[in-house]
């Protein structure tokens, strides 16, 4: 491991390493959110209401396995690394899980979806948690904040599109032979970036005992601040996300009536987010994270609104829209994650605690609880009005499904907007709280150090 001194700016090497942790988890990810739920249910022919209400119970878990692992890793021994000892570990966790949910023999039903979900889930959870609070804690400072989760965002991103490049919509079987492809993918980027990441990236996390556990999340959750309005607002934008990604293959195949248009498209927007996100992280750091993530936000809502609209015919125009919400959502990518560890200090200030491993399990939790409401709800819906993943749908149904894939997600991000315009962290806030911090430190040093009477 290479030390580097916590003031100054993580060096390049150091960024790659940390941040090649997320190319094999973004590409499991792709594959979980896009492919799972369609194929499941449109090739192995499982109900959409069973698909949808299976993902939402598994991801309900994270309730409790998410807050666990944040007090479990903030809690390990400093000298095994607080945060390299859990990554290693969900390194094996999640190749196997990988291969079971996504290399399902043909006839398996509700209970192998479910166990699979838990699974991989759970190992995620093991790495997830742990890698976003060890990005908070490699720099205190506002804007190198910014620019390691762009680094970790970066490498998701390339981890994305490299899964799209091995996804065939064309039938069932070029769709299984792709999550096949994509579980190898994971489980070889797993071997490649674990072993850089722990030999490279120092891990010298601080952390506080009090308030680290299950009773003090409920309790930061329960308090009026500005961390629990971020989380909310993220989820809220998170589910708008997530609503259009899950029934991203159900649309171009039945609104568009394109299926070899998915990898092309999915990869195009995934290509434009990580090309915006250097333009994101200048323009956080002209007017500030919370303002430009609100940009972005609203930006996504002008693309989106013709979607609805769309049909047979109408390729080049789905085309535009997908570029330009990629362009915008490489900003939500990159960062209310930032803004997130800003409030690590925050917390420090208010609550005397200093606990990224719970900050970053919440955050982790709101991340994968939005997807479960996402698929949770509108596959349900989808069901009730009749509508088949197998085909064979009425004009009204198929219009339905266009409306879902658009409507519920501006409205949702709306609303996240709305949270988020007066955001009260700043960076001049979070420069005098880190003076402030630095000042109190000095002065109980002091009282520490001085002779008792």
């Amino acid at each position: 491991m290479t030390a580097q001194d916590p003031a100054s700016p993580p060096r390049l090497g150091l960024l790659a390493a940390y941040g090649s942790l997320a190319f094999p988890l973004a590409a499991g990810f792709i594959a979980l959110q896009v492919i799972v739920p369609t194929y499941y249910a449109q090739v192995l022919g499982l109900s959409l209401s069973a698909v949808g209400g299976i993902l939402l119970v598994a991801r309900l878990w994270d309730l409790v396995t998410d807050p666990l692992v944040g007090f479990l890793s903030d809690r390990t021994p400093a000298r095994f690394g607080r945060r390299r000892l859990w990554i290693g570990a969900s390194a094996p966790l999640l190749a196997i899980a990988a291969w079971y949910l996504f290399n399902p023999a043909p006839g398996v039903g509700n209970g192998y979806l479910f166990w699979g979900a838990i699974a991989i889930y759970i190992a995620g959870t093991f790495a997830v948690v742990p890698m976003n609070a060890w990005g908070a804690e490699l720099s205190a400072d506002y804007h190198q904040r910014a620019r390691i989760t762009g680094a970790r965002t970066l490498f998701g991103l390339l981890g994305t599109l490299a899964g799209l490049l091995l996804i065939d919509n064309t039938d069932n079987d070029t769709l299984g032979a792709s999550l096949r492809a994509i579980a190898l993918l994971l489980i070889i980027g797993l071997a490649l970036a674990v072993p850089w990441a722990l030999w490279r990236v120092p891990d010298r996390a601080v952390v506080t005992g009090g308030g680290n556990n299950l009773r003090g999340a409920w309790a930061l959750l329960r308090q009026r601040s500005p961390f629990r309005r971020l989380l909310l607002a993220f989820l809220v934008n998170g589910t708008a996300n997530a609503i259009p990604a899950t029934l991203f293959l159900l649309y171009v195949t039945q609104v568009l009536e394109r299926p070899g248009l998915a990898g092309p498209v999915l990869f195009l927007y995934f290509a434009a987010s990580a090309l915006s996100i250097p333009a994101w992280v200048a323009l956080a750091r002209r007017i500030g994270k919370h303002q430009a993530w609100c940009v972005a936000v609203v930006g996504s809502c002008l693309f989106f609104a013709g979607a609805p609209f769309l049909g047979p015919g109408d390729t080049a125009w789905y085309v535009a829209i997908v570029a330009g919400t990629g362009l915008m959502v490489g900003a939500d990518l990159s960062l209310p994650s930032a803004i997130n560890g800003d409030l690590i200090e925050w917390d420090e200030w208010e609550n005397g605690q200093r606990r990224p491993g719970l900050f970053f399990a919440l955050w982790g939790t709101a991340s994968k609880l939005a997807f479960a409401l996402a698929v949770g709800t509108i596959f349900p819906l989808l069901d009730l009005v009749g509508f088949s993943a197998q085909g064979g749908n009425t004009d009204q149904a198929v219009r339905l499904l266009a409306v879902l894939y658009a409507g519920p997600s501006i409205a949702l991000k709306l609303v996240a907007v709305a949270m988020m315009a007066r955001f009260p962290i700043n960076e001049a806030v979070h420069s005098d709280l880190r003076r402030r911090l630095e000042a109190r430190r000095a002065g109980e040093s002091a009282g520490d150090a001085a002779p008792a009477r």
